[in-house]
């Protein structure tokens, strides 16, 4: 597909070429004015064609079917944060009754209008309950 991008960056470049041409019969003792646009339109299409095979050569140059190698998705905390459910709650807002983390927390913030206390699920209550059902 980069060989087409080329192709079509090539077929640009010559319809600029003949758009340049064609713009000094617009000028000069025995000129005409409608060969202006024809000539602006020619090199406008030409200009669009090199744009259209660059972004071809561009878009192909990038490694198909490959995603960014993310962080894999942290299990979720049974008894977790409301929100992430990533890790252990710390704060229980009374206002909104969730459970938040310190990374939500610092999100969530808001003094005026929430209430605070600390949460009751904890993490080794968890970690307890689940060893009994075992």
């Amino acid at each position: 597909m980069s060989r087409t991008g080329s192709w079509i960056i090539a077929v640009g470049a010559v319809l600029v070429f003949i758009g340049l041409t064609v713009l000094p019969s617009a000028f000069g003792e025995n000129s005409d004015h409608n060969l202006l646009g024809v000539g602006t339109s020619i090199i406008s299409l030409g200009l669009l064609f090199a744009a259209t095979g660059a972004y071809f050569k561009v878009r192909f140059l990038q490694p198909s079917g490959q995603k960014k190698e993310d962080k894999p998705a942290a299990k979720a905390i049974r008894g977790g944060c409301d929100r992430c459910q990533a890790e252990p709650p710390v704060v229980h807002c009374k206002v909104h009754q969730q459970h938040l983390c310190g990374k939500c927390l610092a999100e969530h913030y808001d003094f005026r209008a929430c209430v605070y206390t600390p949460s009751t699920r904890r993490e080794a209550a968890v970690k307890a309950l689940a060893a009994r059902a075992r």
